[in-house]
């Protein structure tokens, strides 16, 4: 009853909690997983919080310890729904301390399990006992097996189903692909610890499928996102590395397989340590599997892409991995064994799709138009070695081994030679460094197949030269193979038509050749015989002649002259091709883009369609499930309501098999058939109820005197009872009683002894206790001394703080006192800074206020003394030049004015030019200066030297007309005294310092400044401001 007490009674999780807390603290645990799975699987919680995530917790613990795998994955199902929109972390969270708790768990088991069959030998030297013997010879178990499978295989068991578990609920959720990844990876783990080669395999095949599924149903989830592309690839290359450490080479192939379909998915490369690892596996998968070729093939690879990128690659291991390659190429069969019977279409096919497919795994280009056969052959190996002068980094044992077995021709010596150089393989040996992609390299391993093929090289070397040989002889060429052996390989070579040959037991012979072949050789043994005998010749007479001689040389010097040439040219092509590459490459990138942009609009637009489909679909399919239940639970109800008035076998709502039912008139015929047996029914219980009543009233009147009569017969009972317990119970009162007295007359002799004795306790408790509260005394003195003593040093160390505190806040208040006085210092520097430039510039504004009414009056005296009629001198010299040109009209006016004004102008002119010099009579300099100066030798106040100034000043006394600078009033008089012109410049001088010294501006031209009414004032014909 309790699984299903509170099913769905729980409004909130936390009382969920607590009563699985309760029930597992009594020992109900399959309650409380029910009840937490209850809750979790409910459809009324569906929002995340954090109390689920502890319920998760709680139910992961107990569904590890009861082995409730199906209860943890449909809790964790659930959970994965209510969390992968809000918080997928927790999800996280919650799955690895899933695993986490299966994975202890297991291995405490086999702990538990090896701790308990050493525990079961009670003496290590003891010999198994009879029964042990029997049980283990009728069960055919040994003991280990069976604890294993009493201990271990369940927890095993649940382990693994929790991985596949976890799984299958990650598979579907693109946010959880890497913990998907590291599930696989712990999986991986798992099967590789414990050697679970089976469950490796089921492993495999669904993650296979699990991809399978998400590359078919591509537009719900794109896998070649990078992200998701280089997860897949590391779980499949840890994969390969654990396939290949269980030795399951063929789910290795498989594995390896996969790794090349997503790689053409996602078409880029991974990473160069990935590949590097990818190439190490292939070479032990195909040397495993006896495919020399292309376990040759893998080894170049493997060598070309360190060399290319592992720069920490060291010598030692390049030369270990160069011979590698040599060897692995030298054990490649001479001839292809065919995989198919017949040489049909079919076969051919499926021969040159297999090649294909393996250079594809190896990771060569391949292209279709090529013949499949010359893609992965021998030859072409011989020549990548040649080229890629791989032998210079061999040893010199392997360098022998390759001459022996491809160029050299000596069949009678060979296997001698090759013999020793086998046996000295097995010694070449060098530890590989950390950096190199293989850790462990055994040459040991060519030497068979190097016999193989020595024995096959010169058998056909032998059919070439012989005809017939004895067995015996051909054993003494082979000295490291008997002949049995040399006998297969013949019958497999001669199966694949290698060679032909016959081997005749009974005398003793090998025939070489058949008539077939012999008759091939007959049509060229004339041109083989002539390039022998030239080889022949050239080898005892190597002198070359002249004439070949000076074809060389000229060949050689036209190479000098056209090497430089060349190399130019080669550069520049190269250059060319180089460049090409690069557009092509950025031409491929931009269509790639462009595709890519194609595709992911397209995909969102078909997404986009495909959603609202599927949106209208779902609207309709609810819409048409919603009427069609409303109409069968119609039908169903009037169904019922049939089938009822069947059984009550009532005629008239009886209807025929295949006729449409009515559900309204049944349902009106139901209702008037309950009311009548409702009626009925009333009817029914009123007369059951009056008929009770009659029975019970009679029942109690019969009854009445057999009670009266059971009572009294009750009562006399009860009063002899009593009486006679109220005597047993005096009786034994008095018994007791009797033994009490005994007992006192027994211990009142003991009195005195009981006195004495308890005198004596007390005697010697008061002395303790006397010598107890004395020393609590003592012990309370030292105390209150202790404490007293530290009250005193805490004083004194608190009047210290107090007083160091008071000292330093006097010293910062002194500092603050300093700081303040200082800023009240540099600001009073300031204010009085800021004063004294207010008052020179209210000074300056006051000069320059000066300057400029000055400049006012002269301008105006100026005016004045140009209406003014002209001078008699300049009358006398008949110039008519003013000082600047007046127009007509003007001039005209100024003559009418002056005409009406008379003699009076020149007065109004000195009257009105004499205030223009007073103010230049306040500066000492000019006192100095009445005396006039030359014009020509004169810095004017303006800045400028005015040459026409002597002949104005003469008074006219020029007959020069315009064109002359205007000059000053006060300037004309002073310009006739040449005594005093001399001194003009040093007073000049004298009262340009003093005006610099009293911060005026400079009277001078120079950059000077200049008001702007000055510059009105000086805007005569000549003036240039």
């Amino acid at each position: 009853m309790s699984r299903f007490q509170h099913r769905g009674g729980f409004a909130r999780p936390e009382n969920a909690l607590k009563r699985a807390d309760e029930l597992q603290l009594v020992g109900q645990k399959l309650s409380a997983l029910q009840q937490l799975h209850d809750v979790v699987t409910s459809k009324k919680h569906r929002t995340w919080s954090k109390t689920y995530e502890e319920i998760m917790f709680k139910l992961i613990d107990l569904c590890v310890e009861m082995k409730k795998r199906n209860h943890a994955k449909e809790a964790l199902m659930q959970y994965r729904n209510m969390c992968q929109q809000v918080n997928i972390n927790s999800l996280e969270e919650v799955i690895k301390y899933y695993l986490n708790k299966a994975t202890e768990k297991a291995e405490e088991a086999r702990q538990q399990a090896e701790s308990k069959a050493l525990d079961a030998v009670e003496d290590l030297e003891e010999d198994a006992k009879p029964e042990d013997l029997m049980l283990s010879y009728v069960s055919g178990d040994k003991s280990k097996d069976r604890t294993d499978r009493e201990l271990v295989t369940p927890w095993f068991r649940f382990l693994w189903e929790s991985y596949r578990s976890v799984l299958e609920i990650l598979r579907t959720n693109p946010k959880l692909e890497a913990l998907y990844a590291m599930t696989a990876v712990r999986a991986f783990g798992f099967c590789l610890t414990y050697k679970r080669n089976a469950e490796f395999r089921r492993l495999c095949d669904i993650l296979r499928q699990h991809l399978a599924n998400m590359n078919k149903y591509r537009e719900q989830r794109d896998i070649t996102q990078p992200e998701s592309l280089n997860l897949f690839l590391e779980t499949r290359f840890e994969q390969l590395k654990t396939a290949c450490e269980l030795g399951m080479w063929a789910e290795a192939f498989r594995s390896v397989e996969d790794i090349q379909a997503l790689i053409a998915l996602g078409k880029r490369q991974p990473k160069q340590q990935m590949m590097a690892t990818y190439y190490s596996r292939l070479t032990q998968i195909f040397a495993v599997s006896q495919s020399y070729l292309y376990h040759a093939y893998a080894w170049l690879k493997l060598f070309n892409f360190s060399r290319s990128f592992n720069k920490n690659l060291t010598s030692s291991d390049t030369q270990m991995m160069a011979t590698s390659v040599v060897l692995a190429t030298l054990s490649i069969l001479p001839y292809e064994r065919q995989l198919f019977g017949r040489v049909d279409e079919p076969s051919h096919e499926q021969e040159k799709e297999r090649t294909i497919r393996m250079a594809n795994i190896l990771g060569f280009s391949v292209d279709k138009r090529v013949d499949f056969r010359s893609i992965l052959t021998r030859s072409a190996l011989v020549s990548s070695i040649n080229s890629m002068n791989l032998l210079a980094l061999v040893p010199p044992e392997v360098r022998s081994a390759y001459e022996l077995l491809t160029s050299e021709f000596n069949p009678l010596e060979l296997c001698k030679k090759l013999d020793p150089l086998l046996a000295s393989l097995e010694a070449i040996s060098s530890p590989m460094s950390a950096a190199s992609p293989v850790k462990d390299l055994a040459m040991a391993q060519y030497v068979a197949s190097l016999k193989r093929a020595a024995v096959l090289r010169a058998l056909k070397q032998l059919s070439e030269v012989y005809s017939t040989m004895n067995i015996a002889e051909l054993a003494k060429l082979v000295p490291f193979m008997p002949f049995g052996d040399v006998e297969a390989v013949v019958v497999d070579a001669v199966k694949y038509d290698y060679l032909q040959m016959r081997v005749d037991h009974r005398n003793g012979t090998l025939h070489f050749g058949s008539q077939q072949l012999e008759s091939d050789k007959v049509r060229s043994h004339l041109s083989l015989l002539a390039k022998r005998l030239a080889k022949a010749a050239a080898m005892t007479d190597p002198a070359p002649a002249p004439a070949a001689e000076q074809q060389r040389a000229a060949v050689l010097a036209l190479c000098r002259e056209n090497i430089s040439k060349e190399h130019s040219r080669l550069l520049a092509r190269k250059q060319v091709i180089e460049k090409r590459k690069e557009q092509a490459e950025a031409a491929m990138m931009e269509a790639e883009r462009e595709e890519e942009r194609k595709r992911v609009a397209a995909a969102r637009e078909q997404e986009m369609l495909e959603e609202r489909r599927r949106r209208e679909e779902a609207a309709r399919r609810e819409k048409e499930r919603l009427e069609r239940e409303l109409e069968e639970q119609e039908m169903e109800e009037a169904r019922q309501l049939l089938e009822q008035t069947r059984r009550k076998g009532k005629a008239g709502a009886l209807v025929k098999d295949g006729d449409k039912l009515d559900r309204k008139a049944l349902m009106q015929e139901a209702l008037s058939e309950r009311l009548k047996e409702a009626q009925e029914l009333e009817r029914k219980l009123a007369r059951l109820a009056k008929n009770m009543d009659h029975l019970e009233r009679a029942r109690r009147e019969e009854e009445a005197p057999l009670l009266e009569a059971a009572y009294q017969a009750r009562l006399q009972d009860d009063k002899a009872f009593h009486e006679q317990q109220q005597q047993q119970q005096a009786e034994a009162h008095r018994l007791a009683w009797e033994v009490d007295i005994q007992e006192k007359q027994r211990l009142v002799r003991m009195g005195e002894d009981k006195s004495s004795f308890a005198a004596l306790i007390i005697s010697r408790r008061a002395e303790e206790f006397e010598g107890l509260r004395k020393q609590r005394e003592r012990l309370l003195a030292e105390r209150r001394a202790a404490r007293k003593v530290k009250r005193e040093i805490d004083r004194r160390q608190e009047f210290v703080k107090r007083s160091r505190a008071q000292v330093e806040a006097k010293i910062a208040e002194i500092e603050e006192q300093r700081r303040a006085a200082e800023e009240e210092r540099k600001k009073a520097e300031r204010e009085e800074q800021r004063r004294k430039a207010e008052e020179a510039a209210a000074k300056q504004r006051a000069r320059e206020e000066e300057i400029e009414r000055k400049l006012k009056e002269e301008k105006e005296a100026i005016l004045a003394g140009r209406t003014a009629p002209a001078a008699p001198a300049a009358a006398a010299a008949g110039g008519g030049g003013g000082n600047r040109f007046i127009p007509p009209a003007l001039r005209k006016k100024m003559e009418a004015e002056a005409a009406a004004a008379g003699g009076g102008a020149p007065a109004a002119a000195a009257a009105s030019a004499a205030p223009a010099a007073d103010w230049r009579s306040e500066r000492p300099a000019a006192a100095a200066a009445a005396a006039p100066r030359p014009a020509a030798e004169e810095e004017d106040r303006w800045g400028r030297r005015d040459s026409a100034a002597p002949a104005a000043a003469a008074g006219g006394s020029s007959s020069s007309g315009g064109g002359g600078k205007f000059v000053p009033a006060f300037r004309r008089g002073q310009a006739g005294d040449e005594p005093g012109a001399a001194a003009a410049a040093p007073r000049s001088e004298e009262r340009r310092e003093e005006r610099r010294d009293r911060d005026e501006p400079p009277r001078s031209g120079g950059g000077g400044y200049v008001p702007p009414s000055r510059r009105g004032a000086a805007g005569g014909g000549g003036s240039k401001w």
